[in-house]
């Protein structure tokens, strides 16, 4: 069992950022590949990023390609999503997910445990 606690949310100008934290307790967090969703009012989850156990690989959506980072320091057991040129696009409440699959993992089903969210929000 991996349990996530997610801290950073909160309010920013558009143009700003905000890092954003995902620390895992429990069992070892290393081999667990990390993924980052987001959900806004009225609309489904959807997939931001992820980063493999090792760290070297990750993947992007479209819409933060060139202005997020994820990262993750696993003698930490934290994952970090560095949010950058922040619009009002980006406001949504935000979610870390652990999970031992390598396949579909910009599906939210391919995840076993959930951060509890933190909201972003960008004014305009």
């Amino acid at each position: 069992q991996v349990a996530l606690v997610m801290s950073g949310g909160g309010l920013v100008h558009a143009g700003g950022s905000l890092r954003l934290s995902c620390a895992a307790s429990g069992r070892t967090f290393s081999p667990y590949v990390v993924g980052w969703f987001r959900q806004a009012p009225g609309k489904e989850r959807e997939f931001v990023a992820f980063i493999s156990e090792s760290g070297y690989s990750s993947i992007y959506a479209d819409s933060v390609k060139g202005r997020f980072t994820i990262s993750r320091d696993n003698p930490k057991r934290t994952t970090y999503l560095i949010m950058n040129s922040l619009t009002h696009e980006d406001t949504a409440n935000y979610y870390c997910a652990a999970g031992s699959s390598v396949r579909g993992v910009t599906r939210a089903d391919a995840y076993d445990y959930w951060g509890q969210g933190t909201q972003v929000t960008v004014s305009s």
